[in-house]
């Protein structure tokens, strides 16, 4: 028998991580309902396109049963990362490796959590549950959720991102604002709305680097663009400037205030797009500890938030649930599955965090141009490199 057997497993989150979790386990028999704030599989246009890990999110899918449903799904056309400066000067193309040893493909958010909630049994995910508090009972955990539902687990583990509630059960450590936020929006109808930077992108994926600011953009298969502008501040007044703009002028004039020195030629971004979210980003501390619980973890950007610029994010929730789907389903208690997945997951994590630390200190350096393209030109294409976002 495994440490969950006749047990009710609730995974707070259903993004790729959480119904990662979700199929591992119910292929080994276990009884798992997936609690998701969206109101539906359908409810927002998912984020940037993810590069999959040979050794990380692709093991989870191999695990999983899924390896045909994601080359079904994958994108071989983002092949290329490019750099550029402020003012849109080609600095660098990097390849990407899509096949073969190291493989690094893509595929996009939406079709990766389509696959992922298709391989699920009906009923699996329950939609509209925001968790507002969880509380231990006994050997049971109760969930109280937004639209006024509870629920009932002898394990919990949260999946539910940076903000996670579920991680008041288990450490007070809060993730930390590292001083850089990015600006997300979404460029409908690229290639008529924005020309001159559409054949800039070349079909593919940009980072722009200069003064302490980032602009990334990458390819959608609808024809749109994702924009992602990063900045350092502390000003409370960018954020609010930001969201106080009424349309593309006023988001122009923002762009103007807040990227001096920046070419013109970035403007259309804001003008086009349909809208603009502001994400700060957070990082727990690289050596956080706490005392394991014997009926709840955390797994993904719940345990271990970060910046995204090693890359790692979806790849590190996959690989925690296999690892954890892994102990869970052994001859073990869930206790000590659970112990001995945390201890696996904070060294695992302990240089990873430290290592995106640096990377975002390099991204937002003033000679961040010069440092990001040595980087890039001193590994080859099966080497660590960052996406757009993972927010």
């Amino acid at each position: 028998m495994s440490a969950i057997s006749g047990k009710k497993v609730a995974i707070v989150g259903g993004g790729p991580g959480g119904l990662t979790l979700a199929r591992l386990l119910q292929e080994g028999g276990a009884s798992v309902s997936v609690y998701e704030r969206d109101q539906s599989r359908s409810a927002r246009v998912q984020g940037s396109a993810l590069d999959l890990h040979e050794d990380s999110g692709l093991a989870a899918l191999e695990a999983a049963g899924l390896m045909d449903a994601f080359w079904a799904n994958h994108r071989p056309d983002l092949d290329r990362l490019r750099l550029t400066n402020e003012k849109g000067t080609v600095l660098h193309d990097h390849p990407r490796q899509l096949s073969g040893a190291g493989q690094r493909p893509e595929i996009e958010r939406g079709p990766l959590r389509d696959l992922l909630l298709d391989s699920l049994r009906p009923g699996t995910v329950q939609w509209d549950c925001k968790l507002k508090s969880a509380a231990l009972d006994g050997e049971q955990v109760l969930l109280h959720f937004g639209n006024g539902e509870t629920a009932v687990a002898d394990i919990a583990i949260g999946s539910d991102g940076a903000n996670s509630r579920l991680r008041e059960l288990v450490t007070p450590i809060r993730p930390e604002y590292v001083g850089v936020a990015l600006v997300e929006g979404l460029v409908p109808a690229a290639q008529q709305t924005i020309p001159e930077l559409w054949e800039l992108l070349g079909g593919s994926a940009l980072i722009a680097l200069g003064y302490e600011r980032t602009i990334g953009m990458g390819t959608k298969p609808d024809g749109s663009v994702l924009l992602y502008a990063g900045l350092k501040t502390h000003d409370t007044s960018v954020r609010r400037s930001l969201e106080e703009a009424s349309g593309g002028e006023q988001r122009v004039a923002w762009f103007r205030a807040n990227f001096e020195g920046w070419s013109e030629i970035w403007e259309p971004l804001f003008r086009e797009a349909v809208s603009t979210v502001w994400r700060p980003l957070l990082v727990c501390p690289a050596d956080q500890h706490w005392t394991p619980r014997p009926n709840v973890t955390l797994i993904g950007d719940a345990a271990h938030v970060m910046p995204p610029y090693a890359g790692e994010g979806v790849n590190m929730a996959m690989l925690d649930a296999l690892v954890l789907s892994k102990l869970l389903l052994a001859d073990e208690t869930p206790a000590a599955a659970i112990a001995a997945y945390e201890a696996e997951m904070f060294a695992r994590m302990r240089q990873m965090s430290a290592d995106t630390m640096v990377n975002t200190e390099m991204f937002y350096a003033p000679d961040a141009c010069d440092r990001v393209v040595a980087l890039f030109r001193s590994f080859g294409s099966t080497e660590s490199m960052p996406p757009l976002s993972e927010a």
